[in-house]
C-alpha cells in the first residue's frame, strides 16, 4: 500500500535525517554553468538575443570572480570590520553578509567596469551606450544605483543599467560567500536547523536576499532535496517540498506548467499569499540552473499572471517595474 505523507510529516522526517541545509556557491562552476545554460536556452528562443547577451555577461562574471580571488586581501582595519560584522550577525542568527547596509569597497565597481569592457565590443549599440554611461558615471552615483538594486527599489533606478550593476554585485557577494571560513559555514548550517520554522527561512542565510527560484537536486549527496537559490550570492538553503517559499504555508500549494513545455520547470503557487516561484527538477533535466531557467521561462510567468498570481521575487537580470 502506498502511503502519502502530509507536509508536517514530511518536515518532521526531514529534520530526523542529516539533510545538508546549506550549499555555498562553487566559484569554479557558478557563472560558467550559468553561461552555458543561458546559451543553450537562447537557441530559437523568443528572447534569444537577450539570453545570449546574459550568457556573455555570465562568461565575464566567471573571469572576474577568478580575478577577485587573486586580489590582495583587505587591510587590517577592513578585515577587523568584516570580522566584527560577521560576529554580530552570528550572535543574532542573522545573515552574515547582509546585503542591505553592507560597507562595499571599490572592488565591486572595478568588477562592473571589467564586465562592461568585456561585453560591449560584441554587443548591440544600445548595450554599448549603457556600458559607456556606466563607465563615465560618478562613483557616488554608482553606489546609489547599487543601493537601489539591492533594495529592489525602482525609485531613481536606471533600469537599463540595473542588470550590469547586479551582475557586478553578484560577483562581489559570491566571492565573499565562497571566502567564508569553515567555522562560519558550519554555524550557518546549525542556524538553519534552529531557524527552520522562522520567517528568516524565506531569505538567504548568507546575504539576506530573496531567492530567485528553487531546485530539487538529483546529484547523489543532495538527491531529492529542495533548495532555494539566492539571486545575489548564489548560496542555496534547504526548504522542504510542498511548502510556500514566500509565506511558508503548507496548504493550498499548486504546481503549474506550460502545456507542451519542459517538465523540468514549474511554477509553485500558494493560495494563502497568491504568489508563485519557479521550481526546477534536476532529475528531469540535469542542466537546469535557477537564474538561467527562471529567465528563460517567461511563458510560464505569462501563464501565472493570467491566473492572477504575482511573483514572489523578480529575476536579478531582468528589471521591470511591477504593474501593481
Amino acid at each position: 500500500m502506498q502511503r502519502i505523507l502530509d507536509p508536517a510529516q514530511i518536515e518532521a522526517f526531514g529534520q530526523q535525517r542529516s539533510v545538508p541545509r546549506l550549499r555555498l556557491p562553487d566559484p569554479a562552476t557558478l557563472f560558467r554553468r550559468r553561461a552555458e545554460r543561458l546559451r543553450a536556452l537562447s537557441d530559437g528562443h523568443a528572447l534569444g538575443d537577450y539570453l545570449a547577451l546574459m550568457a556573455a555577461l555570465s562568461d565575464a562574471q566567471h573571469r572576474e570572480l577568478a580575478r577577485l580571488a587573486s586580489y590582495p586581501g583587505p587591510s587590517a582595519s577592513d578585515a577587523a570590520e568584516f570580522q566584527t560584522r560577521i560576529e554580530r550577525a552570528r550572535e543574532h542568527d542573522l545573515p552574515v553578509l547582509q546585503a542591505l547596509g553592507w560597507p562595499r569597497d571599490q572592488r565591486w565597481r572595478t568588477v562592473l567596469a571589467q564586465l562592461c569592457a568585456s561585453v560591449a565590443p560584441q554587443a548591440p549599440e544600445t548595450v554599448r551606450e549603457i556600458c559607456r554611461r556606466l563607465a563615465g558615471e560618478d562613483p557616488a552615483q554608482l553606489e546609489k544605483q547599487a543601493d537601489c538594486v539591492l533594495a529592489v527599489s525602482f525609485r531613481g533606478l536606471d533600469v537599463q543599467a540595473a542588470p550590469f550593476i547586479m551582475a557586478a554585485l553578484q560577483v562581489y557577494w559570491a566571492h565573499m560567500a565562497t571566502s567564508l571560513d569553515s567555522a562560519v559555514s558550519q554555524e550557518l548550517e546549525a542556524a538553519q536547523n534552529r531557524a527552520s520554522h522562522a520567517p528568516v527561512a524565506g531569505v538567504c542565510p548568507v546575504c539576506g536576499t530573496l531567492p530567485v527560484a528553487s531546485i530539487v537536486r538529483a546529484d547523489p549527496q543532495f538527491h531529492g532535496y529542495r533548495y532555494l537559490s539566492c539571486g545575489l550570492c548564489a548560496s542555496e538553503w534547504h526548504l522542504i517540498r510542498i511548502k510556500c517559499s514566500h509565506c511558508l504555508a503548507t496548504e493550498g500549494i499548486r504546481y503549474h506548467l506550460v502545456e507542451g513545455g519542459s517538465e523540468a520547470i514549474r511554477a509553485e503557487s500558494c493560495e494563502t499569499c497568491r504568489t508563485y516561484r519557479k521550481i526546477l527538477y534536476q532529475e528531469k533535466d540535469v542542466g537546469v540552473e535557477p537564474l538561467a531557467d527562471d529567465l528563460g521561462s517567461l511563458a510560464l510567468d505569462l501563464l501565472m499572471s493570467a491566473e492572477r498570481y504575482r511573483r514572489a521575487a523578480g529575476n536579478p537580470l531582468l528589471w521591470q517595474p511591477s504593474a501593481d
